[in-house]
């Protein structure tokens, strides 16, 4: 790797390019911006640094040439470690300073985006609490949803960036940790979505309809939604493979991991309803099968045989 040029002027940092952050530095890339990434996967790197992105060894790196950052690793612990770091790399916490901007991108708990915003703020640095959805195809293109929470300020400077990232783009609050709320909220929803999607399908399924007519139907009809569409879509496409070979857009432990942080939220408040808990146990259980890297659209696999009690009759 070349010497990091600090006149170099790259624009913006991405640490974590996964299905989401590559999808949203690749968009950004094409939209003509100049890109910095980091991931502890070389090889997606390397994806990006041939389309012109410059790849960097160390999160603490991207603050040297990069005044707004993207932080869009998995969860919590991963936040942590880019800015606190550990024996391998130094944190890029300390590196911050008022010149900076760092989007918090991934789905955590509120009180963790908040602990990380207040260190970030401590350097001086601006920070925007701005959760992503709408999967890798649609941040490839710019049609994602980002619903930021910070200081009308700091979304200001940054709007020509959020509206590049996304369309739309939700202004929650200026409370840090409103966007992660929201989108916990919407996470729950699509997972109570994507296991009645499969839950429904796997009963067409058993009293003779054709996968693919009803789904159809129901696109057109009462019972539609984005994600029972776009899921259910990919797991009857790919009728007769085994889900561990269908390639992962989604892995089945974020939605687990994601409703289960809601239904958590919801409890603190006070607030426990009849939906969430029965979604969030049923991804656990299809995690506990087995099913755990795998697409979340295997939802439909594992509920085919699914042996649960009658209720209400």
């Amino acid at each position: 790797m070349k010497p990091i040029d600090p006149g170099v002027g790259w624009q913006v940092g991405v640490i974590g390019v996964g299905n989401m952050g590559g999808a949203m530095a690749q968009n950004l890339l094409t939209k003509g911006w100049r890109v910095a990434v980091h991931d502890i996967d070389a090889v997606k790197s390397q994806t990006l640094q041939r389309c012109g992105a410059q790849v960097l060894d160390h999160p603490s790196q991207l603050a040297a040439i990069c005044k707004t950052i993207i932080i869009a690793v998995v969860d919590a612990e991963q936040v942590a470690k880019v800015l606190e770091g550990d024996e391998q790399s130094e944190g890029l916490l300390p590196k911050l300073g008022a010149e900076h901007t760092v989007l918090l991108c991934p789905t955590i708990a509120p009180k963790d985006v908040i602990r990380f915003s207040q260190a970030i703020l401590r350097q001086g640095a601006s920070v925007i609490d701005a959760p992503m959805s709408g999967g890798p195809v649609r941040a490839l293109e710019g049609r994602m949803s980002l619903m930021t929470a910070c200081l009308h300020e700091t979304w200001q400077k940054q709007e020509t960036l959020l509206r590049a990232l996304a369309d739309p783009v939700f202004f929650m609050s200026e409370k840090v940790g409103d966007g992660s709320k929201t989108k916990l909220i919407n996470n729950l929803l699509a997972g109570i979505n994507l296991v009645a999607s499969a839950e429904l399908l796997a009963m067409a399924e058993k009293v003779g309809l054709d996968l693919a007519t009803t789904l159809k139907v129901i696109e057109s009809s009462s019972g539609q939604s984005w994600v029972g569409s776009e899921r259910m879509g990919r797991a009857i496409s790919a009728q007769g493979t085994d889900p561990l070979k269908l390639v992962p857009l989604a892995h089945m432990t974020l939605l687990e991991k994601d409703t289960r942080m809601a239904l958590e939220m919801g409890i603190d408040a006070g607030y426990i309803g009849p939906l969430g808990s029965s979604a969030v146990q049923t991804f656990k259980d299809a995690c506990a099968s087995g099913l755990a890297s795998c697409d979340d659209a295997a939802m439909l696999a594992f509920l085919r045989n699914f042996k649960g009690q009658v209720r209400g009759r």
